[in-house]
């Protein structure tokens, strides 16, 4: 018999702490809804839902991106297809020029319609914008896809050009070479062949160049003679592409595959590009002389041929964007549903089983 220790009493106790602790876990996870409210509850459980939630934020926040995107689309889709029925338009009007029915009066007022519908092109190409970005001006993007310094030797004392800066190129795109057989030789050559060439040196300092027929200003830091040899190379040729505005969409959760990046292009479509030869030759062909369609019926259906290619440029971004657009609609969906089921997953391992924890 013990006097000093009442062991039934003090085994009473303890079930007693341990109930109430029970109790009160049960509770905490009854009140949050969760099974694992601190670490101590799950460790690994907690980690591995941690990282899911990662995963499902990422998730998420990529189905907003590609929201987002569209949105943007939807914005200069909605612009282009006013440019669209502005050129119609256009088109319905040379070919009423072209007929010798009318009378110098009558296309003196087709050619003023004209030049105004020109005017509301590039209007609307300068001024769509979404969230202060201009979409189809052509000034999206103007990085270009090579390093910002580039140095071009071919012997000793060659001339080292450096520190290209880019402030206009845009629209159909251009392509630029150094050409180190000819030191601080610098050819720009556009797509459809035009191209103009810089002869002199870059000198220490800045030199700028402005190619107003290109579209092109180019900011030169050029040093004095350089010391380095390449490798011995008798000439080496380093060609980079501007390219048309655009815009990349995050689409994925983590960031680091480029299969994460849809790029949207977004090309410039004011009266200085639509057309071959662009719109702007309209009012040469509208008011120039005798090559006007007011003195010269025969010349609008040259302007029909420039409309015809307007119209098919339009056509052609439009699509493109038509097709991001889709893309990104499926996008959308297999980001939810992705979100979906790991949401579930991650449920099952931190959220509480109410009926197991009354």
């Amino acid at each position: 018999m013990r006097i000093n220790h009442n062991i039934a009493a003090l085994n009473t106790h303890r079930q007693l702490n341990s109930a109430t602790t029970a109790q009160s876990k049960s509770m905490e996870k009854l009140a949050s809804g969760l099974r694992i409210n601190k670490a101590g509850d799950d460790a690994a459980g907690l980690a591995i839902s941690e990282k899911m939630r990662g995963q499902i934020r990422g998730l998420d926040q990529a189905s907003k991106n590609a929201q987002d995107g569209i949105s943007m689309i939807a914005t200069a889709e909605g612009a282009l297809n006013e440019t669209h029925d502005i050129l119609q338009r256009m088109r319905e009007l040379s070919v009423q020029a072209s007929n010798d029915t009318n009378n110098t009066d009558d296309r003196e007022a087709i050619g003023d319609e004209l030049l105004q519908l020109t005017s509301e092109i590039d209007r609307i190409a300068n001024t769509t914008a979404f969230n202060g970005k201009k979409l189809l001006s052509g000034d999206l993007s103007t990085k270009v896809d090579a390093a910002s310094t580039t140095k071009v030797g071919t012997a000793v004392g060659a001339t080292v050009i450096s520190d290209i800066d880019l402030s206009g190129a845009k629209g159909s795109g251009a392509t630029y070479t150094f050409d180190g057989s000819t030191a601080g030789k610098l050819k720009i050559t556009r797509n459809d062949g035009v191209s103009q060439t810089i002869n002199s040196a870059a000198a220490a300092g800045e030199k700028t160049f402005d190619f107003s027929e290109l579209g092109v200003k180019i900011t030169l830091s050029g040093s004095d003679t350089a010391t380095n040899v390449e490798g011995g190379l008798n000439a080496k040729v380093i060609t980079t592409k501007a390219a048309d505005g655009g815009a990349n969409f995050l689409i994925g959760s983590n960031g680091t595959s480029a299969d994460e990046t849809l790029t949207v292009t977004f090309a410039q479509m004011d009266s200085t590009t639509l057309g071959s030869g662009g719109l702007n030759n309209i009012s040469n062909k509208v008011t120039g002389a005798a090559a006007s369609i007011v003195s010269d019926a025969g010349k609008a259906n040259d302007l029909i041929q420039v409309l015809d290619d307007a119209i098919k440029g339009v056509s052609k971004q439009r699509s493109s964007l038509g097709a991001s657009q889709n893309r990104l609609e499926h996008t959308i969906n297999n980001l939810n549903t992705s979100s979906e089921n790991l949401t579930a997953a991650e449920s099952r391992i931190r959220d509480v089983d109410y009926a197991l924890a009354a």
